[in-house]
Order: C-alpha cells, then sequence, then structure tokens
C-alpha cells in the first residue's frame, strides 16, 4: 500500500497508513527481538513451574465438586486483564504528546510494562487452566480416548530418552518426538513419572508459546500494545479451542506470525527466512498435520504467487531453501522411522487418518459466532477484505484461503476411504481471524476516528478516546476469558474423575479398576522384569500409560506404529487364543515364541481364576482386540477373545488383581 511521503516503512512493520499518531513507537530490532524471546520464554517458564508448585502446595477442592476453583480463576483472569491493559494504557498515553515533544518513560515504569507484557499470556494460562487443574494430578480429559495414548508416550519418553516407540520394543517411534521428548526431560528434572508431568510441561510449554508471541509480533508491528493484545488473545482462544492436546496448540499458536514471516521472506528478508525454516522445523517434530498444511497451503502457495507478481524466480528459491533446510532440522525426529520404513521388509500398515466426526463435515464459520471471539473474526474477515493491497494483510487472506482449501480437500478424500483430518483446522481459522480482528481495532483507533472526524484531537481528547477503547476492550477481554474454565468443564471433571497412576481420583470418590496397576506392575517386575525391556499383551490402556512397560500390540489401528503389522498381531492373537483351548502348556509356550515378534512376558486378562477342579468349566481369560472400521463413527470396534486357562498352568504364574488376571512368563 502507499504510504505518506514522511513515513518510511520498515521492512518488517506491518502497519497502517498513518494519519496523526506513529503505529511502530516500539519497534525491536532482530537482536532485541532475539532477546526478547528468550527472555519472555524463561521467564514465563519460570512463573508457570513455580506458579504449578505453588498451587500443588494448597489444598483447595476439586472442580467438579466445588465451585472455589472457578471463582479464583476468575480473580485472576480479571488481575491479568487490568494490570495488563492499565500499563499498556499508560503507554499508550505517553504517546500523545505536543509535536516534538520526546516520549518519556521512567525506567522503572518501562521495565515493568515489559515484564507484565511478556507474562500476561502466561498469566492467563495459570489463571484459567492452572489454578482449576490444582487440586488433580492429571491434565485435561484426565486419560480419556487420546490423552492415554499421549501419557503413554510421555511416560515412554520419561523412562527412555531416545527414538523409542510408545508402544512398541525395539522400533523408532513414528510419532514426532519434539513435545514429549522435552516433555521427558523436564520429568526427569522435577523427578516426576512421565504421566505426571503431562500437566506441569503442558501448562509451561502453553505459556511459553503464548509469552513469545509478544516480542514476535512486536518485531513484526512495532507497537507492544498490539502485540500484547495479538498474543493474549491468540492465548485465550487456544485454551478454548485446543488446550487439550498442548504440542498441536503451540504450533497452532505461531501460525498466524509464521504467515507473515514467510511473506517477508519471499520479499527478501534473510531475517524471515530463517524463521521460517526453524518454525517449520521445529513444528514438524511436534506436529506433522499443521506444518503439512502450512507448508503446503500457505508457504508454497505464497511463494509461487510472489514469483508470479513480482516475476521473478527468487521466491521459488527460497522456497526451496525452506523447504530443505526444515526438513534437515525435522530430520532430527523423523530420521529414524524414515530408515527403518524403507528397510522394512512387511507392509506398512496406518489408520490415524480414517477419522471423520460430525465437525469434520461442516466448514467452521467463527465470524457467524453470537460470540466475543466470533464478533472480532467477523472484523478480521471485513479487514482482510478491505486491506488485500498490503502483502502481509494479504498473506493471512492466502493462509486462510489456504486452511479453508484443505479442509474442503479433507471432506473430498473421503471417496478414497481416508481424510486428512481437517476437523482439526478450526482453531488455525479462528486464530488467523482473530489475528486480523486486533489489528483492525488497532488501525480503527490510529486512523478510522480521524476518517470520520477530520478535526484534529488534542492530547486530552486523544487519551479520554483511548482510555474508552481500552475499557471496552479489557472488559470484552475478561468476559470472554473467564468462560475458559466453562468451556473446558467436562475435560477437566474428567481430570479429576479419572483415576491416575497412583491409584487416586483427585475428587476423592472411590477409584476405579486402575487402582489395581501398582500390583499388577510388581507382580511382574517381582519375577526379573525391567519395564523397559518387557513385552506385555493388554488391553488396559490405562496401565500401559502409566508404567513403561512396552504392548504386544497397539490398543486401536490408528495410534500404532505403521511398522507395527497391527492387524497380523491382531491375528496372531486370535489364533493363540482359539488354539489355547486344544494346545498342552508346552505346545502353547512354543506357539507364542514362534511368532516373528518378541512373545509377551506377561499378559493382563479381564476374569477370575479357575476354582481347583473346575477348570474345564471356565469360560476363559478376556482380552479384547481392536478393529478399524472406518468410514463408520465410531471407526473403531472392540472384540472379546478368549483363553483357556489351563495353557497357563505351567511356566506361567498367575495371579487375581481385582478384576484382573495376571499370568506371567516364568524361566521354566
Amino acid at each position: 500500500m502507499k504510504y505518506p511521503a514522511k513515513t518510511q516503512r520498515h521492512p518488517d512493520v506491518l502497519r497502517p497508513q498513518l494519519r496523526t499518531e506513529t503505529y511502530a513507537t516500539d519497534l525491536l530490532p532482530l537482536r532485541s527481538t532475539l532477546l526478547g524471546i528468550v527472555s519472555a520464554a524463561t521467564s514465563a517458564c519460570v512463573v508457570t513451574l513455580g506458579a504449578w508448585w505453588v498451587l500443588k502446595q494448597t489444598s483447595l477442592p476439586a472442580f467438579n465438586t466445588s465451585m472455589v476453583t472457578r471463582g479464583l480463576a476468575t480473580v485472576g483472569i480479571v488481575g491479568t486483564v487490568v494490570v495488563t491493559a492499565a500499563l499498556l494504557a499508560w503507554w499508550i498515553f505517553d504517546e500523545y504528546r505536543q509535536h516534538g515533544e520526546p516520549i518519556r518513560r521512567p525506567t522503572w515504569r518501562t521495565g515493568l510494562t515489559y515484564l507484565v507484557s511478556y507474562l500476561a499470556p502466561a498469566l492467563l494460562v495459570i489463571a484459567s487452566i492452572g489454578i482449576p487443574l490444582s487440586a488433580t494430578r492429571l491434565w485435561l480429559d484426565g486419560v480419556q480416548v487420546d490423552q492415554v495414548f499421549r501419557t503413554q508416550f510421555l511416560t515412554r519418553t520419561t523412562e527412555q530418552g531416545g527414538y523409542a516407540d510408545m508402544n512398541y520394543l525395539d522400533m523408532p517411534t513414528f510419532y514426532p518426538l519434539g513435545w514429549f521428548w522435552l516433555g521427558g526431560r523436564l520429568a526427569a528434572v522435577l523427578g516426576l513419572p512421565g504421566w505426571e508431568v503431562f500437566q506441569p510441561w503442558s501448562l509451561v510449554s502453553l505459556a511459553v508459546a503464548g509469552s513469545v508471541l509478544v516480542p514476535v509480533w512486536q518485531h513484526l508491528v512495532g507497537s507492544l500494545p498490539v502485540a500484547t493484545a495479538i498474543a493474549v488473545t491468540t492465548t485465550a482462544a487456544t485454551l478454548s479451542l485446543g488446550a487439550e492436546e498442548p504440542y498441536s496448540a503451540v504450533i497452532a499458536m505461531g501460525m498466524p506470525a509464521a504467515v507473515v514471516v514467510s511473506a517477508r521472506a519471499f520479499q527478501g528478508s534473510w531475517a524471515a527466512t530463517v524463521g521460517l525454516i526453524l518454525y517449520l522445523g521445529v513444528s514438524a517434530t511436534f506436529y506433522t498435520l499443521y506444518t503439512g498444511v502450512i507448508a503446503l497451503t500457505v508457504v508454497s502457495l505464497l511463494a509461487v504467487v510472489t514469483a508470479v507478481y513480482e516475476r521473478k524466480w527468487g521466491p521459488v528459491l527460497r522456497l526451496v531453501l525452506v523447504g530443505v533446510s526444515s526438513l534437515a532440522i525435522a530430520a532430527l525426529a523423523w530420521g529414524p522411522y524414515v530408515l527403518a520404513a524403507l528397510r522394512a521388509d512387511a507392509p506398512l500398515e496406518s489408520a490415524a487418518q480414517h477419522y471423520l466426526p460430525s465437525e469434520g463435515t461442516q466448514i467452521p464459520a467463527p465470524f457467524l459466532s453470537p460470540t466475543i471471539v466470533g464478533v472480532l473474526c467477523l472484523i478480521g474477515i471485513v479487514y482482510l477484505v478491505l486491506r488485500w493491497a498490503d502483502p502481509d494483510v494479504r498473506a493471512l487472506m492466502w493462509a486462510l484461503g489456504g486452511v479453508y482449501l484443505w479442509i474442503i480437500a479433507s471432506m473430498a478424500v473421503t471417496l478414497v476411504g481416508s481424510t486428512l483430518l481437517g476437523f482439526r483446522l478450526e482453531i488455525l481459522v479462528v486464530l488467523l481471524l482473530a489475528t486480523a480482528g486486533v489489528l483492525a481495532l488497532a488501525e480503527i483507533r490510529l486512523v478510522g476516528v480521524h476518517v470520520l472526524y477530520p478535526a484534529r484531537f488534542d492530547v486530552p481528547t486523544n487519551r479520554a478516546i483511548t482510555a474508552a477503547f481500552v475499557v471496552v476492550l479489557s472488559l470484552a477481554g475478561i468476559s470472554y476469558a473467564q468462560q475458559i474454565p466453562r468451556i473446558n468443564e467436562d475435560a477437566l471433571d474428567n481430570a479429576y474423575a479419572d483415576t491416575d497412576g497412583y491409584g487416586e481420583r483427585a475428587d476423592r470418590f472411590a477409584a476405579g479398576a486402575a487402582s489395581y496397576y501398582q500390583e499388577i506392575a510388581d507382580t511382574i517386575t517381582r519375577q526379573g522384569y525391567v519395564p523397559n525391556q518387557t513385552v506385555v499383551m493388554t488391553d488396559e490402556k490405562l496401565f500401559m500409560a502409566y508404567h513403561p512397560f512396552h504392548g504386544f500390540n497397539g490398543f486401536t489401528s490408528h495410534y500404532a506404529n505403521p511398522l507395527g503389522e497391527f492387524s497380523a498381531r491382531n491375528e496372531a492373537m486370535e489364533d493363540w487364543a482359539l488354539h489355547s483351548w486344544v494346545d498342552t502348556p508346552q505346545e502353547f509356550r512354543q506357539r507364542l515364541d514362534e511368532a516373528r515378534w518378541k512373545a509377551p512376558d506377561a499378559i493382563i486378562f479381564r476374569g477370575t481364576l479357575p476354582e481347583k477342579g473346575n477348570e474345564a468349566e471356565h469360560e476363559g481369560f478376556k482380552i479384547h482386540i481392536a478393529e478399524d472400521i472406518f468410514p463408520n463413527q465410531p471407526n473403531v470396534r472392540y472384540r472379546a477373545i478368549f483363553y483357556d486357562p489351563q495353557v497357563f498352568s505351567q511356566g506361567w504364574e498367575l495371579s487375581q488383581h481385582g478384576p484382573f488376571v495376571v499370568a506371567v512368563r516364568t524361566a521354566t
């Protein structure tokens, strides 16, 4: 876009055509930006961990049995928003001065404003999620559905710091280990088991991601208040839409900034090019879906469009450089799996994309939602259309189009028996539009009032208008943020109702069958088995989440490593069950040993030990196998198979633990 003759546009600043005020008064040079990123990340990590530790020393009641933590969460949210807004309003007031008068701020207030602004997203995470979870050891959704596998992966990376698969023995991980590996290292530092570090590591990673956005956006837009507003809005929206999956959420939070950075990269900025390489490389080690969406439908599209528009090959060459370099970083997480896949003898099998819930059959339209974020998204989409001429704004619009294209394509590819998991991209749509909405509001304040009322305002009037603007937006922010615990109510309830790895429920009600898991683990290890070298056949997903034994097979094909031969192992389990009714104990044991995989060292069944003299009448020990039935929804069917107890009469130690029968192989 065109700027007034006296207004020079910094190459790394996104700002509107200004009339009376300067939008880029807080522009951070590259070196200061890098220092700000490190400072924000470190401070957010320390403060969040400190707050988590303090909260664990309290005796607050459970979220699902009391309203106390909800009230305290609101107090924390209000305090965060009010203090941040007041300091930033004061910051803006300093810019309303007589012509030629320099901005003078005392050092203490400058430091305090930066500190509070950089920590505001982290404080929001602590207040809205940390306080409600203070009386439980589990993260959002407890150990329900997908959280089981995430917890299992954290348990694995805590016990084994290498590339081990979350389930299968002697196999490199298929799922990106970046977030989980870092969580495992934090668990080692804090002396926590992997399942228990899920909560503090989730809080820390979300807080760090939100806080880092402040210096990043300050570098991009040149305004500390606008950067803080974008970061806090992004954090609040993410906590409402995707906090239960923190390793993907932290990548989504950076996507709007990455879009603007990619536009700068293809316009010739080497700093932006390096930043884009780092973002894509790191995101590939955290969550590949968002990396694929951003790389294929945003970055590549922007490079081609920029090349066509400028009629130069430079953007395409930079695209190649970005692709090669980011893949080199991604190889840190993906290298062992790719090498193993290239050498695999059996065909790879994956059902990870076989999932289509009802929300995956509709186009997300948050700008039509009658909520505060809905209004902000509506403002954002209008802004994107009206400011299309600006290359940075145009990049955000291209990104939005690319995300929608992926969502539509995900529905279309169901014709070939798969999906692109498009239902997970709603958060990207919201974050892109909400970011645009904040930029629009900033421009309205700086430009719009003067368009409607051309007369130049005096300093007191400008301050009054800004104060009113800040008050309205702060109240709107408080209204939305205080709903975060309510929006996550079911996930919070599950965190209190599920039995944790110590066999306890945080709401103090009677624990479930998981309270027997420690007994089972002790029974297995008493036979001399080391957990991370031991294979257990079981359908008890929670047992594997809390204890670092390896599973004979995955619990569903959707989370099973493609190298693991999920279907073939299921067939083997079923074949063993059928032959158990005709084999002798010796024949059965030999049959297990003849499998091409390491045979189970222990098996966890549902059932009861047979009474002496009535072994032949026993219905058998039960275990379930899972089958992928996509495109049906639900997409998994569980089927019970039964083993004859008599084949475990020799060479196995049988024991009863609540509803479980545990068979452990002995030396003879």
